[in-house]
């Protein structure tokens, strides 16, 4: 269970980490944005997006 864990931090920070070294302007784009985005809408699209995660894992570990 900590090794699944551990294993899904490191792809997140390599999908993440890649996303930077190769859209950096993108990123800093993006970045701007959300600062415009009001909390809700983010509150919002984190959940969603936590709760589709909770789902996909489930789905190939299942």
């Amino acid at each position: 269970m900590v090794t699944d864990f551990l294993l899904a931090l490191a792809l997140v920070l390599f999908i993440e980490g890649t996303l930077y070294a190769l859209f950096p302007d993108g990123m800093k784009r993006m970045m701007i944005s959300v600062l415009d985005t009001p909390s809700h809408t983010l509150r919002i699209f984190g959940l969603v997006v936590s709760v589709l995660g909770v789902f996909f894992v489930w789905l190939l570990r299942g």
